[in-house]
């Protein structure tokens, strides 16, 4: 099941000042590549826990419902669906009444339950559902558990020093795994 970014975070879990601050570099001359080291570092976080770390909009496609009517969603922690719909043989979409899913967003990975008698199955064979939804820890940095932007600020460190290194030599820290690991989202 596929998952498409819609709409990436509204900020960075670090400004390009902290990040500045926390690598001890006071010039202009690489803002450039600092702030795109962020969001690779917030990326790489990311992908190490199966977490988005701020409120980040995406798409879950499907081919049917699922005959045990759960959807556990592939990027996690899940806040609401926000939207639904079932495409017919053209590719013609129709929405889908939001109060025929129910979220559990308590649990990691989070579900979708469908009321199976309340949608109508696809017309179309392939990518027929196309289910919204938002997930993330909040809209700012101040919703992100302290120990993922600690684990961002090391990535980035460690981005910023290595650079130009490649194989072993470039190997993450061993501190790291001690941030991420108490939040993996591990797979259904």
């Amino acid at each position: 099941m596929p998952a498409i970014l819609l709409a990436g975070p509204p900020a960075e879990p670090l400004t390009l000042a902290e990040a500045k601050t926390y690598l001890r570099i006071d010039h202009e001359a690489e803002d450039g590549l600092i702030a795109s080291l962020i969001t690779a570092a917030r990326a790489t976080v990311e992908a190490l826990t199966r977490r988005v770390l701020i409120d980040q909009d995406w798409r879950i496609v499907r081919d049917a419902w699922p005959a045990s009517g759960l959807i556990a969603v592939p990027v996690n922690p899940l806040k609401a669906i926000t939207a639904a719909r079932v495409l017919d043989a053209a590719g013609a979409e129709t929405a889908l009444p939001l109060d025929a899913f129910t979220t559990d967003t308590a649990r990691l990975p989070g579900l979708i339950r469908v009321a199976r008698g309340a949608v109508p199955n696809p017309m179309r064979s392939l990518a027929g559902i196309v289910l919204d939804i938002t997930a993330g820890h909040g809209p700012s940095a101040d919703h992100v558990p302290s120990p993922l932007v600690e684990a961002v600020r090391v990535i980035l460190a460690h981005f910023y020093e290595h650079r130009d290194v490649a194989g072993p030599g470039a190997a993450f820290p061993a501190r790291l795994d001690a941030l991420v690991a108490p939040f993996r989202v591990t797979r259904l």
